[in-house]
């Protein structure tokens, strides 16, 4: 008699997780296509379009000025990629490891 007790149970709650499944899964669409077309909506607005297109302006911009300090910084702080003509010189012979040619050693390592 236990093992029938148990057995309904299991299967009640099958059936529960099921129906709960199939309504949750039908209500859950039509929000999700209503939270969709919402957002839709807002995309497609003049104002956040507008909006949109000057806060990429203002990124792109400060890239740029974070990628010179950064690059002013190195050429300060890594004598060897200093050059008179900036970052590559004509005459140095680049060897591809990022130390200057005067620190090289024959070292077979």
């Amino acid at each position: 008699m236990l093992v029938e007790v148990d057995m309904r149970y299991r299967l009640m709650l099958g059936v529960g997780f099921a129906v709960g499944y199939i309504l949750g899964s039908r209500a859950g669409r039509e929000r999700y296509e209503q939270i969709k077309r919402m957002a839709q909506r807002v995309s497609d607005n003049p104002a956040v379009q507008e909006t949109a297109g000057l806060m990429g302006a203002k990124v792109s911009k400060a890239t740029g000025v974070a990628r010179n300090k950064v690059s002013d910084v190195a050429r300060n702080r890594l004598p060897f990629l200093r050059s008179a003509n900036g970052w590559h010189s004509e005459e140095h012979d680049d060897t591809g490891t990022g130390w200057p040619d005067n620190q090289r050693t024959n070292a077979p390592y």
